[in-house]
């Protein structure tokens, strides 16, 4: 926390500081959304255990991996343990939805005081260089075909 307030105590010089702040800005936000994508795939996995063990005999044996060592358990055991796990991960995510948000905030504040405006999304920038290349290249190729002739 005193590192951000360090950062807006300190107003960027120029342009290229800014361009900067913001790139990290929106870096930190994409690292989030990562982040909350892959606890998201490990609360799908919790589950698919969950449901794959629930109705099952309590007493019959299972396995259950802590640490890189395979361990046997019973269900009645584990069944608990992987239930409390799945909700340790939504709360986790829960928290990293709220910090989603306030990323989300701090970028737009950013963005309103330093008058930044996105052209394009990354998608078209992406077809816009591409299209660029293509006619580079066409007219490189158009010149000297039509010295040939």
């Amino acid at each position: 926390m005193a590192g951000r307030s360090e950062m807006h105590a300190k107003e960027p010089v120029n342009e290229q500081m800014i361009a900067n702040m913001y790139t990290s800005m929106r870096t930190e936000l994409n690292q989030i959304y990562s982040k909350i994508t892959e606890l998201e795939m490990e609360v799908s996995e919790h589950s698919l255990v969950i449901n794959a063990i629930q109705p099952l005999d309590p007493a019959r044996r299972c396995y259950r991996m802590i640490g890189g060592v395979l361990v046997e358990r019973n269900i009645k055991e584990v069944l608990p343990a992987v239930q409390r796990n799945k909700e340790g991960i939504e709360e986790v995510i829960a928290r990293l939805n709220e910090a989603l948000e306030k990323k989300k905030k701090e970028i737009a504040d950013f963005e309103a005081k330093y008058k930044i405006r996105i052209r394009k999304g990354d998608s078209d920038m992406k077809d816009e260089e591409g299209s660029k290349k293509e006619g580079g290249s066409q007219g490189v190729l158009v010149g000297p075909a039509g010295s040939a002739e």
